[in-house]
C-alpha cells in the first residue's frame, strides 16, 4: 500500500483545446488518473492532481487559419467545454488551468533562462523552409509534400501518415505550404536546441532504476534510446506560443521577435504552472514547491500511449538539466480504446463524444454508468473495445444486478424488519467469519492493484466483494431464517450491512456519486471521501476492512443505486455513430462512398506510368468505347476506354494521361485492351482525364 506519509503529485496529459473530449481520451489517461488520485485520497495521502488545457500547440494555430479565426478564439470556445465536460464527469482535479494563462508563460519563460543559463541549449543556425506568400517560417506541419520513403504524397513535415516515417521539413520532395500552396524557399534561421543526445547516458541510467514501469511504457522508450537520440528543437517561427525572452535572444544576438518555444517544450511545464496558480488561490503562493522540489515527493505522470516518449524522455531531461525538480516515479500509459471494433475517428464522427454523454445520461447515475464501463474496459497494456452492448451489459449485469441489487436487499431488509437500524452480531457462524474475513483483506488486496496501476483489477476486485456480499445473502436465506433463526438472520443483515460500508468507500473512486448516495442511505457521515479537500481525519481506505457501523445504529431509507438501461437507449446512441451534421458524409454531398482502406502493400502492386495518346477513334458497334493508341515511352499499347459519351477523339490526342500498366489484358468487341486509362469522376457522373506534365515513362508513385 502507499506510503501516506509521502506526498504525490499526479498530471494527467494537457488535452488540445481544438476540439472537444472524447471516450477514448478518457480511457487514455483521465479515468485512470481519476481513479488512482480518489484511491490515494482515501488512503489520508497528500496529493496534488493538476491538468489543463494545451492552448500552444501548432494544431490549435492550424484549426484557426482553416477557420478564419484567431488561436485566442479557439481556445476560448474548446477551454471552457472541456473543463465543464470533466467536472460533470466527475474528474477530481485540484485545479484545472490553461496554458495561455500569463503565469504559465512566466514559467516557462523562467524555466527556459534557467537552462540557457546553464548552457544546456545548443544554438542551431540552420535553412528552414520559408513561405514567401504568407511571410512566416513554416511549422512542420504547415509543409506537406511527397514522403522520401514510401512516395505517398500528403506526408506532412514531420511524420508520414501511410508508413510512419519521421520526417524533417527538408526531406519532403516538392514540399508545398499549406497555408497558401506556395512552393517554401529555403531561408536561414537560428533556434534553440536540447542535445538529448548528449544527454542520453543519464536519462538510460535513470531509466533503468525503474524496471517497475509497465512493459509497453518501457519498450516504446528503450526504441528510441536504441535508435539513439537526437538534438531536438524547442524553437520555433510560428505566430502562436510562448515568446523567447528577449533578454536570451539578446544575449546571443538573436532576433527574438516571431520566435516561440516549442509546445512540446512548454506544456510539461503547464504542471508546473498550473500547481503554482492552485498554490496562490490556496492562499499559499510558494507551496507548489513541495509538489515538485521536494525529495519526499512522488511525482506519477498519466498520459495515452502518443505521449509516452515526451514524458518519459523529453520532460524528464528538461529536469534533470534545470536540477531543482523531482524526476517522474512513474509514467503508466495505456494503450488506445476503439469503439464497437474500429478505431476511433473524429473526423468521421466514429467517437462518444463526452459532453454529448452527459447531455443524454444528464443525471449521477449515468456519469458512474460510464465511469464504471470504461473502467472495466482501460486498455492498460493492450488496446480495448468499448462497446454500446457490452456498456450495457456491465451497468445491467452489474451496477444494477450485483451492486445495487445487494444494496438494495440488504437496506431494504433492515428498513422492514429491524426498524431501520442495524442489528447486533453475536455468535457469528464459520460462514458469518468467513465473509467478515474476507472483508478485512479487502483494502489492502485492492489497494495493491492501484499502487501497481492496474486499474482494471482493483475495480473487478471491488466488484467482486458485492458478488461475495450478495451469494452470502443468497446462501443464508434470512427470508427465511427470520422466523426460524431470528439471531441468524440478524446476523446475515449486520454482516452485510458492513460489506455495504465498505463498498461505500471501496466504490468511492469509480463510482463517486453512487458511493456518496448508498453513505447517505447508511447514515454514515464520519468517513472519508475521495473529493478534494476530504477530512483525512476521518475513518478511510483502511477503515473499509473493520466494522463501520455499530449496533442500533440508524439507518436511512433505502433507494436504488442504479436503473437497468433499456434497449431503445442503446440503439439512440448508436444511431449517433458516423453522424455529424457539421461534417457530411461523403454520399450527403453527392459523391460516391470511400471503400474499405487497402494495405499499403497492395497499392505498390499497382503500375502506374505516364502515357502519351496518339490516337483515338470510335470502336464500331460500341457507343460507349473509344480505342486509344498510347505510347508509354518504351512501347506503345491499345486501350480501350468507356469515356466516347464524354469527350471528343481529337481533343484528347496528345494528351499525357495515367495508365494501369498491369492490369490484365481483356478482350472486347474484338479488340485487346492493354491496360487502363484512369480517369476523374465527379458527383454528377463526367469523366475527365487524369493528365499530366510528365513524360511517356514515368513511374506515378
Amino acid at each position: 500500500m502507499s506510503d501516506p506519509n509521502t506526498r504525490l503529485t499526479v498530471t494527467a496529459a494537457l488535452p488540445y483545446a481544438n476540439g472537444p473530449l472524447h471516450i477514448g481520451h478518457l480511457a487514455g489517461a483521465y479515468l485512470p488518473a481519476d481513479l488512482y488520485v480518489r484511491y490515494q485520497r482515501l488512503t489520508g495521502r497528500d496529493v496534488a492532481f493538476v491538468c489543463g488545457s494545451d492552448e500552444m500547440g501548432v494544431a490549435i494555430l492550424m484549426r484557426a487559419l482553416r477557420e478564419d479565426r484567431t488561436p485566442q478564439d479557439i481556445v476560448d470556445t474548446y477551454h471552457p467545454l472541456i473543463e465543464e465536460s470533466f467536472e460533470r464527469f466527475g474528474m477530481s482535479f485540484d485545479y484545472y488551468g490553461r496554458t495561455t494563462d500569463d503565469l504559465h508563460a512566466e514559467t516557462t519563460r523562467d524555466f527556459f533562462r534557467t537552462l540557457d543559463a546553464k548552457d544546456a541549449f545548443a544554438l542551431k543556425t540552420q535553412e528552414q523552409l520559408y513561405d514567401p506568400k504568407a511571410e512566416m517560417f513554416l511549422a512542420d506541419r504547415f509543409v506537406v509534400g511527397t514522403c522520401p520513403k514510401c512516395g505517398y504524397e500528403e506526408a506532412y513535415g514531420d511524420q508520414c501518415e501511410r508508413c510512419g516515417a519521421t520526417l524533417s521539413p527538408d526531406e519532403l520532395i516538392n514540399p508545398r505550404s499549406t497555408l497558401t500552396d506556395a512552393t517554401p524557399e529555403l531561408r536561414e534561421t537560428t533556434h534553440w536546441y536540447l542535445p538529448l543526445d548528449a544527454m542520453q547516458d543519464a536519462l538510460e541510467s535513470w531509466i533503468d532504476t525503474h524496471p517497475e514501469w509497465k512493459n509497453n511504457v518501457r519498450g516504446q522508450v528503450k526504441s528510441w534510446l536504441n535508435d539513439g537520440l537526437q538534438p531536438r528543437a524547442i524553437t520555433r517561427d510560428v505566430p502562436w506560443g510562448v515568446p523567447v525572452p528577449a533578454d536570451v535572444a539578446e544575449r546571443h544576438g538573436i532576433e527574438a521577435d516571431g520566435k516561440v518555444i516549442y509546445v512540446w517544450f512548454d506544456a510539461p511545464i503547464g504542471y508546473i504552472s498550473i500547481t503554482k496558480r492552485w498554490a496562490e488561490e490556496q492562499g499559499d503562493p510558494e507551496r507548489w514547491r513541495a509538489y515538485w522540489q521536494d525529495d519526499d515527493t512522488e511525482l506519477v505522470h498519466f498520459v495515452g500511449k502518443d505521449n509516452i516518449v515526451f514524458h518519459c524522455l523529453m520532460f524528464p531531461a528538461m529536469l534533470q538539466a534545470h536540477g531543482d525538480y523531482v524526476l517522474p516515479e512513474n509514467v503508466p500509459a495505456n494503450e488506445f480504446l476503439n469503439l464497437e471494433g474500429k478505431k476511433l475517428s473524429t473526423s468521421r464522427n466514429w467517437a462518444v463524444w463526452l459532453h454529448e454523454y452527459l447531455d443524454d445520461f444528464a443525471d449521477t447515475q449515468g456519469v458512474d454508468m460510464l465511469r464504471y464501463a470504461l473502467a472495466t474496459t482501460l486498455p492498460e497494456t493492450k488496446d480495448a473495445d468499448f462497446s454500446w452492448d457490452a456498456f450495457q451489459n456491465r451497468v445491467n449485469g452489474e451496477l444494477a444486478d450485483v451492486l445495487g441489487n445487494f444494496v438494495n436487499r440488504t437496506l431494504t431488509f433492515a428498513d422492514r424488519y429491524y426498524d431501520g437500524t442495524v442489528p447486533p452480531l453475536e455468535a457469528p457462524t464459520d460462514t458469518d467469519q468467513a465473509v467478515l474475513d474476507a472483508l478485512a483483506e479487502a483494502p489492502a488486496d485492492i489497494a495493491s492493484s492501484y499502487d501497481d496501476f492496474r486499474m482494471r483489477e482493483a475495480v473487478t476486485k471491488t466488484m467482486a466483494l458485492a458478488r461475495r456480499g450478495n451469494k452470502y445473502f443468497n446462501d443464508t436465506e434470512p427470508w427465511h431464517t427470520r422466523k426460524s433463526d431470528p439471531q441468524a438472520c440478524a446476523n446475515t443483515v449486520h454482516v452485510c450491512l458492513q460489506v455495504c460500508a465498505a463498498l461505500s468507500i471501496l466504490m468511492d473512486p469509480v463510482v463517486p456519486h453512487a458511493a456518496a448516495r448508498l453513505r447517505e442511505m447508511l447514515n454514515l457521515t464520519d468517513v472519508r471521501t475521495s473529493t478534494p479537500g476530504s477530512d483525512a481525519s476521518d475513518r478511510g481506505w483502511d477503515a473499509a476492512g473493520s466494522a463501520l457501523l455499530q449496533p442500533g445504529h440508524p439507518l436511512n431509507a433505502p433507494a436504488i443505486l442504479f436503473d437497468k438501461l433499456d434497449d431503445d437507449r442503446m440503439d439512440a446512441q448508436r444511431d449517433k455513430l458516423g453522424t455529424d451534421d457539421s461534417a457530411p458524409t461523403p454520399e450527403d454531398q453527392g459523391y460516391e462512398s470511400p471503400k474499405d482502406p487497402i494495405e499499403f502493400g497492395d497499392f505498390m502492386d499497382l503500375d502506374l506510368r505516364v502515357g502519351k495518346i496518339t490516337l483515338a477513334e470510335p470502336v464500331e458497334e460500341a457507343d460507349k468505347l473509344l480505342r486509344l493508341e498510347i505510347d508509354l515511352g518504351y512501347e506503345e499499347r491499345q486501350i480501350l476506354a468507356g469515356i466516347a459519351q464524354h469527350m471528343e477523339p481529337d481533343a484528347i490526342i496528345g494528351k499525357h494521361v495515367t495508365v494501369v500498366a498491369n492490369l490484365a489484358p481483356k478482350t472486347m468487341f474484338g479488340l485487346e485492351s492493354q491496360g487502363m486509362v484512369l480517369m476523374g469522376e465527379d458527383r454528377d457522373g463526367n469523366l475527365s482525364l487524369l493528365t499530366t506534365d510528365a513524360e511517356p515513362g514515368s513511374v506515378v508513385r
